[in-house]
Order: C-alpha cells, then sequence, then structure tokens
C-alpha cells in the first residue's frame, strides 16, 4: 500500500471518474478500471454485499409515464447491476392504494430494501412504516412519508422552480400574466410550489390567472386539454411554469394549436432527449428547463439505499443538484440528446453523492 502518482504513468486523473476506483499492483502491472466504473473485488465489500446475489431490493412506483421515469428506472436498474442484487420492479402506475399494497407485496416477499419512488403521503406514510417496523431499509425519492428512519431523495425540487422561475424573470421582467401547472399533494410538485409562491411574493408584478393541471395518463395529452380552454379563456398570458416536463409538453401543444408561440413562453423542471427536441424545434415556447439526469438520481436512489444495508448512514436528505438549462444554450451547443447534455454538462454523467469507498459504480 504505497501512493500511486498517475502522471507518472500518463494518465488523466477526473475527479468524478476516478476518485472512488481502487488500484492494484500485480506483478508490476497497473490494473486500471473502465472508464467511469469503479473496482471493487469481493474482499472488499461490506456484508451483505460480499454476497451480493443474495440481496433483494424493490422499486415501488407511483409514476412511471414519460421520458424521466424510463430514465429513472434506467438508473435504478444499472445501479442495482453494479451492486450484482436482486431488482423487483412494482408499478402502481398511479394507484396510490396499489402503490400501498405493492409495498406489503414486497414485504412478504422477504426483500432487504425498498426504493418507494414518488406517491401520495397518505397512502405511503403506512406502508413505509410497515416496511421499517419489519425489518426492512426503505428510501424514499420525491414523495414525504414522514418518517425520519427514512432518507428522502429528491433533486432539490425547490431549487428547480426556484431557478426556472428567475430565468422566467431574466426573460420576462418582474410584470408578467401567468398560467401555472400544478397538482397539489405531490411533494415534488408542491416544493416546486412553495418556489412560486416565493417569486410572486418577490414579484408582485407577476400575477397567476389561472392554474390548472391533472395527472390522468397520458399525462401531456390531459394538460394539453386543459391548457388550450385556459389559453381561449386569458389571452393576455405570456409565461406559462409548468415544473414537471409531461405538463410543459402539454402546454406546448395546446400553444402550438393556438399559434402563440410569439407570445407564450413557458418555464419547465426535468428534462429527456425528447424534451430536447421540443425545445429546439423552430421558434419553440419552450424557453428554459431545470434538471438533473434521472437516471443519475435513480443511480443515487439505489446506492444510498445500499448504504443503509451496509450499516451506513447516506443522510436523512440526499440531494442531487440541478442545473439550469435554456433553449438558447441548447441551440449553441448543438445539443440533440441527453448524451450531448451529459458531454456539455459534465454534472449530468455522474452525481458524487451516497458515493462510499466501497460503491461499484455503474460502467459508463
Amino acid at each position: 500500500n504505497w501512493p500511486l502518482n498517475l502522471k507518472a504513468f500518463n494518465i488523466p486523473w477526473e475527479e468524478n471518474m476516478f476518485r472512488r476506483s481502487i488500484l492494484k499492483i500485480l506483478g508490476g502491472s497497473v490494473v486500471l478500471p473502465a472508464l467511469f466504473s469503479t473496482a471493487v473485488t469481493a474482499g472488499d465489500m461490506p456484508a451483505p454485499f460480499d454476497n451480493p446475489g443474495d440481496v433483494k431490493i424493490a422499486l415501488v412506483r407511483y409514476l412511471s409515464t414519460g421520458d424521466f421515469f424510463q430514465a429513472y428506472l434506467s438508473g435504478v436498474e444499472t445501479q442495482a447491476a453494479a451492486l450484482g442484487v436482486d431488482l423487483r420492479v412494482f408499478d402502481s402506475r398511479q394507484d396510490a392504494a396499489l402503490q400501498s399494497d405493492m409495498v406489503d407485496q414486497a414485504i412478504a416477499l422477504g426483500v432487504d430494501g425498498i426504493v418507494i419512488q414518488h406517491g401520495l403521503t397518505e397512502s405511503m406514510r403506512d406502508a413505509a412504516q410497515r416496511a421499517v417496523d419489519a425489518g426492512i431499509k426503505v428510501v424514499a425519492f420525491d414523495v414525504n412519508v414522514e418518517n425520519s428512519a427514512i432518507p428522502q431523495i429528491e433533486q432539490s425540487d425547490y431549487l428547480l422552480g426556484k431557478l426556472a422561475l428567475e430565468q422566467a424573470v431574466v426573460d420576462n421582467g418582474t410584470s408578467w400574466k401567468a398560467g401555472y401547472v400544478y397538482v397539489p399533494g405531490i411533494a415534488p410538485l408542491d416544493r416546486r410550489h412553495a418556489a412560486w409562491e416565493d417569486i410572486k411574493a418577490a414579484n408582485p408584478g407577476i400575477e397567476e390567472v389561472d392554474q390548472f393541471g391533472t395527472l390522468d395518463n397520458p399525462i401531456a395529452n390531459s394538460n394539453a386539454n386543459q391548457a388550450r380552454s385556459v389559453l381561449q379563456a386569458n389571452s393576455d398570458i405570456t409565461v406559462m411554469f409548468a415544473p414537471y416536463d409531461e405538463f410543459a409538453k402539454g402546454v406546448k401543444i395546446a400553444v402550438d394549436e393556438a399559434g402563440l408561440t410569439d407570445q407564450i413562453k413557458i418555464y419547465s423542471a426535468d428534462v429527456s432527449t425528447a424534451d430536447i427536441s421540443a425545445m429546439r424545434e423552430p421558434n419553440s415556447a419552450w424557453a428554459a428547463t431545470v434538471a438533473t439526469n434521472p437516471a443519475v438520481v435513480g443511480e443515487v436512489s439505489v446506492r444510498s439505499l445500499a448504504m443503509m444495508l451496509a450499516g451506513e448512514n447516506p443522510g436523512s436528505n440526499v440531494v442531487v443538484p440541478p442545473t439550469l438549462i435554456t433553449q438558447a444554450f441548447l441551440n449553441e451547443n448543438n445539443i440533440k440528446n441527453m448524451e450531448d447534455l451529459s458531454a456539455k454538462m459534465p454534472q449530468f454523467a455522474h452525481a458524487d453523492v451516497s458515493v462510499p469507498s466501497w460503491m461499484p459504480l455503474p460502467a459508463r
């Protein structure tokens, strides 16, 4: 065990790529892990991950429609695969009672850990407590289960809303009429709503002339139907705050159909390749969004759960920091997909959150 100077081997050092990697000296040769992955041997892994095939974890989902949730699931799957654990996925498709039942199903299967992804506090509070009472480790992403034993994984949803709205003020000044898409009772939307209230309080010239929103499937089309009526009734709207990308897609459909792309600007949260394409359409009304890489958030959710299973504490609030993404930035850098965005914004490729030294990361 002696310090190894990577520069002596002409190996470029990137903090997020290699800081967790373990270098092994075998017969005088240097063996390096693959780019963006962490080399961890079975002997380095804490219990129970020294025999990871015996570890079972469950993802219990409330929301699954849309690119964000597909990418989040991909991150959960790739981090679970890197750990070598058995992952079971339960999808309630926005049925709160079914999601609660699915937590009980996971308990009955004898899983070691559960990731609860979205949901309603009133339906998940007791279900999450039943899992804790059964000795199961639990983390919750974007749902407040009101349980101090359960870490909250989030994207700093307040900051997502605040950064988007600050950009709206930069673009439109401090006096404008807005339509606002909001469904109360969903933890991330409630936190983004707090940012909306604060921005309005700080800028009395901003007027909310109509509030609407639904999570009925398909979410984008359902919100497009509502947005059409709102636009017909309020010809003076110049800003739409739609702090979830499926909301923004729906608003954009309505704005495009009404021929109002020159009059209205849309500000959102979350991002996907489809969102990037929509933002880059000629004369698109979608001016900006604020996001993290949902796949990275999925990875962080599983890593935080794995830390708990290993007897470690990821913290009560595990926050993945978001980034402002403007239409101008996408166009100036010719960004066409999430891969391009990760290349131009390295924080999209990896979040150095919940990464103890023993944690194997997905190959990149």
